[in-house]
């Protein structure tokens, strides 16, 4: 164990010249130890990739925290900067290969950005993990590190947080009390109590005092346990309650060329696919094997032309809403009259009065729904120019009327973010819809992990959520989080649901970013205090850390 505030032992017996007059051995230990510690940031990657789906061994999680945290602790700030890039690449490279289908430049530029932000959380866990607290203080830096990667740079790209591995897990119920910040932040604190168990019995067993090991892992346990038993309950304080029971139907028309970048096929293909889904779901009515449904939730681009400037398309989804008897929830994309710019949209499509209130989505794709500095992008890589016009974010929350029941509404990209999902259950949502269309992914695993994040919006907001994909994975999910039902990929599919619309909201939706930013103000926080104590330290005078950690 290195001495808090003095230079630590594996980074001066790695220094040149050590061999000398020790046969090397100080070095050739040096060295060893720096395997070991590149090892364990390795592992620490793979060990998150591998927690998240479609994997799932959500267990890995807080293993995960745990070996970078003991990969980093007692090195210099430089040392864990390149540890945590190993760990970040070792996620993030395979995590979104699915990327690769717009070109395998695209998925690696976006993977390097998404590893950079471990870079300067590996560096704050080492400056902090001498802290006492530590083990508040470093797991406060992961929430840190999520809350800016999911808004800088272009909006933020959150996928492959720590909590987005816990769809249904002990740690999920945390989701209903601050959000994925503190689904991450259990996890992480996990993973440090793991390693704070194992310094105790190290130092109990160099003390000779082999009793007292054990009674420190014990309690060590007894407080992980105590937070996993705490997550089971924590969905039950202030709990929303059942307003209504809603009969909800999804369609899945399924689209030409899935797992390819154009997926639109003949003119009106996509259209029609989910009409006729729509049509073969009221047959299924009229012949009694499923119940009349309240509303059905399409897709995201739904409808591969733009029904407000088409009549013959809109009249399809019109003779659709009427036979089915129920308002639909269609997704279309509205072009400008010049065709430059789109939008994204969920429209309700009354079977009397036809479209009505509609979502626009307000979390886009870069360089998939819109060509950031397109003149500069595009003259680089050519692919861009496939990207003819750029989609246009909406700016108000997705709380659409239909029948009796408010549909929560976000569209695809959006359910990784918070905002949209809370803003549109504290608009009055009382069950979550996500429209999406994940075609150009099926097969990668992608569609499996957004529907993880899905289940865990159902356990945050205290909602039961549909998922509507045109070629899978739709879903429906309860919500303590469970699937209840899902489609297979590539295929057509409907199903009809029966799934309370809730009333009242979590503390989760109430108390908003709140929880996020008080987490990454206590991990800088330490950061700054680490800093400043680890400059007092250097100056003449008496230690101010005292040995051991």
């Amino acid at each position: 164990m290195v001495a808090e505030g003095t230079q630590p032992v594996e980074e001066r017996s790695s220094g040149s010249g050590s061999d000398a007059g020790t046969g090397g051995v100080p070095a050739r230990r040096g060295r060893l130890g720096l395997l070991l510690r590149a090892l364990a940031a390795l592992a620490s990657g793979l060990a998150q990739l591998a927690a998240l789906p479609p994997y799932g061994l959500w267990v890995l999680a807080p293993l995960s925290a745990a070996l970078l945290l003991w990969a980093v602790h007692g090195v210099r700030a430089r040392r864990a900067a390149w540890l945590g890039l190993l760990a970040g690449a070792a996620l993030m490279v395979p995590l979104i290969k699915w990327q690769e289908v717009f070109g395998a430049d695209v998925w690696l530029v976006i993977a390097a950005a998404e590893t950079v932000y471990f870079v300067p959380m590996a560096m704050g866990i080492a400056l902090v993990s001498r802290l006492p607290g530590w083990v508040v203080w470093t797991s406060a830096l992961w929430v840190a590190q999520e809350f800016v990667r999911a808004r800088f740079p272009l909006g933020g790209f959150p996928w492959g947080k720590l909590a987005f591995s816990q769809p249904d897990t002990v740690f999920t119920g945390y989701a209903a009390l601050g959000s994925s910040a503190l689904v991450t932040f259990t996890v992480a604190l996990t993973g440090a109590l793991l390693v704070a168990a194992v310094r105790a019995v190290a130092r109990a067993r160099r003390g000779g005092d082999p009793a007292g090991g054990v009674r420190s892992l014990a309690n060590h346990l007894v407080v992980i346990l105590a937070v996993a038993v705490a997550g089971a309950f924590a969905p039950a304080i202030g709990a929303p309650e059942r307003d209504h029971t809603a009969t909800v139907a999804l369609v899945q028309g399924n689209v030409p060329g899935v797992g390819e970048m154009n997926i639109l096929g003949e003119r009106m293909q996509v259209l029609t696919n989910h009409v006729e889904g729509v049509h073969e779901l009221a047959e299924r009515v009229r012949a009694g094997e499923v119940d009349q449904p309240d509303l059905v939730v399409l897709p995201e681009n739904a409808s591969d032309i733009d029904t407000y400037a088409d009549p013959a398309a809109a009249e399809l989804i019109q003779q659709a809403a009427e036979d089915v008897g129920a308002p639909l929830l269609f997704g279309i994309t509205r072009y400008s009259e010049d065709g430059t710019q789109r939008w994204i949209r969920s429209v309700v499509w009354d079977p009397e009065d036809g479209p009505g209130e509609y979502y626009t989505k307000r979390y886009l794709v870069p360089f998939g729904e819109y060509v950031p500095f397109r003149d500069f992008f595009a003259s680089i890589v050519s692919r861009l120019e496939q990207v003819g016009s750029d989609a246009v974010p909406g700016t108000e929350p997705g709380a659409l009327r239909m029948g009796d029941t408010t549909v929560a509404t976000a569209i695809c990209f959006d359910v990784a973010f918070d905002r949209p999902v809370r803003e549109s259950v504290a608009a009055g949502g009382q069950i979550i819809a996500v429209p999406t269309n994940n075609a150009n992914y099926n097969f990668t695993g992608q569609s499996d992990q957004q529907l993880a994040i899905t289940q865990l919006r159902a356990v945050e907001h205290g909602r039961p959520a549909v998922v509507a994909s045109t070629s899978g994975v739709s879903a429906v999910v309860a919500t303590d989080g469970t699937v209840t039902y899902r489609s297979p990929e590539a295929e057509p599919a409907v199903h009809v649901a029966q799934v309370p619309a809730m009333a009242g909201l979590t503390p989760a939706t109430r108390l908003g970013v709140f929880p996020e930013a008080v987490l990454t103000l206590l991990g800088v926080g330490a950061v700054a205090a680490a800093v400043a104590l680890e400059r007092r330290s250097r100056r003449p005078g008496p230690r101010l850390w005292a040995k051991g950690s």
